[in-house]
């Protein structure tokens, strides 16, 4: 089913308020926390994130720059990490709504991006 919204899966080191600011803008975001997924591993969160076609928010970098290359080199789906640098909060969801602005879902799928 394609989407032209990107829809959001924040792993469990992003403030859940990152989520609620961009879900007071219209956009569907969802935490690990939200969905049951809390103390699973990163590549459980981002398999989890997968199944459900969201865009998964972090700010692991290095974990999820390697899980991104795993999963191309394994031709694996993945619908988008987007990797934040520790910022407040407001600053984060003001950098992500930029993407999620001007950024259609499909465009998101299998690529890794930084704000």
């Amino acid at each position: 089913m394609s989407r032209l919204f990107i829809e959001l899966y924040l792993d469990e080191d992003v403030s859940a308020l990152v989520g609620k600011l961009v879900r007071s803008r219209g956009f569907a975001a969802t935490t690990a926390r939200e969905a049951g997924e809390a103390g699973k591993s990163d590549a459980e969160q981002l398999a989890f994130a997968a199944s459900q076609q969201r865009t998964l928010l972090t700010h692991n970098r290095a974990d999820f720059e390697a899980l991104a290359r795993q999963y191309a080199d394994e031709g694996r789906t993945h619908y988008g990490i987007v990797i934040a640098v520790r910022r407040p909060p407001h600053e984060i969801a003001r950098r992500l709504l930029t993407i999620l602005n001007r950024v259609p879902a499909d465009e998101m799928v299998n690529q890794l991006r930084y704000i």
